[in-house]
């Protein structure tokens, strides 16, 4: 009894200071404090620890790889060049503007990971904003529609969220299955979040914007950091890199159909492009390196720690015989239970802990392969975007949530509340009902 109440309270606590942060305490510390606790209390024995290590290490090393590109990339000037392109398109409309900003979180979400496009893209939509001189209160749709669409966005590419790949490699699927699978029913859905979200801001968003000044050359890179300027831009420096990485991504997906463990290709295109950084640039990439969130490696193994001592004390056990009859029903009923079950478990918990809870419940109900992986991919939906529902649901938000109040812009819970409670939950139904649909259509 005294083993389950100290895992229990080491969870509680773990989640309790993730949420809450005092004195901006460092997420991955409040999970190792927990980790330990758990640990001590010997419901994780440390035979354990290396399963745990297997699960967690390839996920975090492919996701830290793909920041690193997204950070190398930022560092020439990239992400800039794209503000000006943005720009140039939206001209002084301030509705174009909200499709383009959208459309850049999107893409950096797809071809990096949620994570790094929060790191990136918020710093860059600032530094764009404030020179159009917009007022605080006017760039909230723009800057909340993107975290929005950045972190639900994680949903449609499975290497773009850390929960993806750990809940992908317990599962046993891989990139090319998970894209078969998901890219139609969540592409609907996020077009859908991104509509409901430029319907809801339409009265809000300027009509005209400020165009009389040009972006300056950058003088710095936005994140930071990053030392040094960036000097100016070189548009054919910018478009090889670019297609660098797209080629990298795709290599994921290639190295994933030949069960090559894709960990190692992210970290292969990291060293190329951090080297042709060094190159071009002639800076060695000691302040990259200390910029890039190794942190993400501790946590997701000490959150692991403390789900795995959750499951070892029976709390799967007692999930899996209260859901077991439901989801031995319909396939579609199946899908909807548990995308709405990980949706709750996210923003009362966090995504990453309810993931894993999730994912150890599905694998523990000796489901048939088709239905085991159509319950994952409603865990992910549940898990990538219905967590959105509270500020709290995603740790992608709580960053972005921390950058902004560092650039003095304050988002309180009313004010994000009033916006997701009238799209999160359309676009997890649209997505759920329509990844049953599509399992239907594909595999019966």
């Amino acid at each position: 009894m005294v083993k389950e109440l100290i895992t229990l309270l080491a969870f509680l606590f773990t989640v309790l200071m993730i949420l809450w942060r005092p004195r901006g305490l460092n997420i991955v510390i409040s999970a190792a404090v927990g980790a330990a606790l758990v640990l001590l209390s010997g419901s994780v024995s440390f035979t354990d620890l290396w399963y745990i290590f297997e699960t967690v290490g390839g996920a975090s090393i492919t996701i830290i790889a793909t920041i690193v590109m997204a950070v190398v990339m930022e560092s020439l000037g990239v992400f800039h060049w794209m503000a000006g392109l943005i720009k140039a398109r939206a001209g002084n409309s301030g509705l174009r503007l909200f499709w383009y900003v959208n459309l850049l979180c999107f893409l950096m979400t797809v071809f990096f990971n949620n994570d790094g496009s929060i790191l990136i893209t918020t710093p860059v939509l600032l530094f764009l904003l404030d020179h159009y001189g917009l007022e605080n209160s006017h760039k909230v749709p723009y800057l909340l529609s993107g975290a929005l669409t950045a972190t639900a966005a994680s949903a449609l590419v499975g290497a773009s969220n850390i929960v993806n790949l750990i809940s992908m490699k317990i599962v046993g699927i891989n990139l090319y299955i998970y894209t078969i699978m998901m890219s139609i029913p969540t592409a609907f859905s996020l077009f859908i979040l991104i509509l409901l979200l430029f319907f809801r801001f339409y009265k809000d968003l300027p009509s005209e914007i400020n165009t009389t000044n040009s972006i300056p050359a950058p003088e710095q890179s936005c994140m930071p950091g990053i030392s040094g300027k960036i000097g100016k831009l070189n548009t054919r420096v910018i478009v090889f890199t670019m297609l660098f990485a797209l080629v990298g991504r795709v290599m994921l997906f290639v190295a994933s159909y030949f069960e090559v463990p894709i960990e190692l290709v992210a970290v292969l295109c990291s060293l190329l492009l951090l080297g042709w950084r060094w190159y071009h640039l002639g800076k060695a990439p000691v302040d990259l390196i200390k910029s890039t969130p190794w942190h993400i490696f501790g946590f997701a193994f000490s959150m692991y720690v403390i789900v795995c001592g959750l499951h070892n004390i029976g709390l799967t056990d007692t999930l899996r015989h209260t859901l077991q009859p439901v989801v031995s029903g319909s396939l579609l009923q199946s899908i909807l239970l548990m995308g709405t079950l990980l949706t709750l478990l996210s923003n009362i918990f966090n995504n990453h802990p309810a993931m894993m809870v999730g994912t150890l419940l599905s694998t523990s109900m000796s489901l048939d392969p088709l239905a085991l992986k159509a319950i994952y991919l409603a865990n992910i939906i549940g898990s990538d975007i219905g967590c959105l529902l509270l500020p709290t649901g995603s740790l992608a938000t709580l960053i972005w949530l921390h950058m902004l109040k560092q650039n003095g812009i304050i988002i309180n819970w009313k004010k994000y509340i009033s916006v997701t409670v009238l799209v999160i939950p359309a676009a997890l139904i649209i997505a759920l009902l329509n990844l049953g649909l599509w399992i239907y259509l594909v595999y019966q």
